[in-house]
């Protein structure tokens, strides 16, 4: 049976206070060379996958810059110059890299004990603006969307005298969940920026936003971190955790450390050893362990490993339809995944596969809008693959 949360679980670290980079070295590297030729640009936009260390790196350059006035070096006060010898190693104090560049002169890095560092932290340097999805005082939760009033909040920002006489960075998180209005607002701030002003779009699907952004943007974007990778991330904040936990988190967040975090707070490992042991016994349903992890992931405290079981349950199929379709061996993230992968995948040809993948993401969309019950919606998922597998239709 699972449990519906880690309750000892830390939350993921929050980028504006994360001292390392892992995996995204060359990132670094083209961003530093930027500003060492005098080209950095007015925006970047920073893409890739959710929870892979984008808004990381948009913090750690704009500590950076922050640190250091445009087109020098720093005043004695703010420590060494930008790329005088003196310069801080691209290393954490105890020895992991900093940017996963490896050489000492490759990072951005910054030591937290910095008075930059530590404003940045706390959301409480005055030329760092950050533009995310604001709380609705209404709805006791975050908006949807970024809106139009948010986005002047970056206007008003650069239109002001900057307050060290430095840089003026923004940051927008994601700029992908600005609406129209807030990006057509952006939109003018591209085509006319100030001058020592850097504006960073972290994005998780670029695809979305307007292209007259996107050609005013220069693109970095980032990939996946190896399972390596993500196992030394999990490795440093969760240190006493089961060396084949870390790596099963790493596998199943697929490169995303912020995303093995989160699963890890949800009881994801839980909810995904239960998951596929229902799915090995397919076509034969255990409906007894398949009410009981129904009731238990439909309670009122437990909407994240609700969320975290549909995730992982269309996820499960799309790669299994993925590995049939190559003709590869399937994964072994938990014991016997791999032979209930590759048995079920032949009992139904893939495009029924394909959707049952496509009415499974409709149930839980639908569900999430006319507030269906979150058992019911688990327990038809299930019958509908057991059906599947069965040869028939559920």
């Amino acid at each position: 049976m699972t449990r519906p949360a880690a309750a000892d679980a830390p939350a993921a670290p929050s980028p504006a206070a994360a001292e390392t980079l892992v995996g995204h070295g060359a990132a670094e590297a083209a961003l530093r060379e930027a500003v060492a030729g005098g080209r950095l640009h007015h925006a970047w936009l920073i893409s890739g996958p959710q929870g892979i260390g984008k808004a990381t790196l948009a913090y750690r350059v704009a500590r950076w810059l922050l640190a250091r006035p445009p087109g020098g070096t720093a005043p004695d006060a703010a420590g060494p110059g930008l790329f005088g010898d003196d310069l801080p190693p691209a290393t954490a104090p105890d020895g992991e890299p900093a940017s996963g560049a490896g050489g000492a002169h490759d990072g951005l890095w910054l030591a937290p004990d910095d008075p930059v560092f530590r404003r940045v932290a706390a959301g409480a340097h005055p030329d760092l603006c950050v533009i995310d999805r604001a709380w609705d005082d209404k709805r006791k939760a975050l908006r949807n969307e970024i809106v139009v009033d948010d986005v002047r909040r970056a206007q008003a920002h650069f239109a002001a005298t900057a307050t060290e006489g430095g840089w003026r960075v923004a940051i927008v998180d994601a700029a992908d969940e600005m609406n129209r209005s807030a990006a057509n607002a952006l939109l003018k701030t591209l085509e006319e920026p100030p001058r020592d002003s850097v504006l960073f779009l972290v994005a998780h699907a670029p695809g979305r936003l307007l292209p007259t952004i996107r050609s005013r943007c220069r693109a970095l974007p980032l990939k996946p971190l190896s399972v390596a990778d993500t196992v030394a991330v999990l490795s440093r904040h969760l240190p006493d955790l089961d060396d084949a936990d870390r790596r099963a988190l790493a596998q199943l967040s697929e490169g995303a450390p912020g995303r093995a975090l989160a699963l890890h707070a949800a009881g994801g490992l839980d909810v995904y050893r239960a998951m596929v042991g229902l799915l090995a016994g397919l076509p034969r349903l255990d409906r007894v362990a398949a009410h009981g992890l129904a009731r238990q992931l439909s309670g009122k405290a437990a909407d994240a490993a609700y969320r975290t079981f549909t995730r992982l349950l269309t996820d499960w199929i799309g790669r299994m339809v993925r590995t049939a379709a190559r003709g590869a061996a399937p994964a072994e993230i938990v014991a016997g995944e791999a032979a209930a992968m590759t048995r079920l995948a032949a009992a139904a040809p893939l495009d029924r596969w394909v959707a049952v993948w496509e009415e499974a993401g409709a149930l839980i969309a639908r569900a999430d809008r006319v507030y269906l019950d979150r058992g019911q919606v688990i327990l038809a998922l299930l019958e509908t693959l057991a059906a599947t597998a069965a040869g028939r239709r559920a």
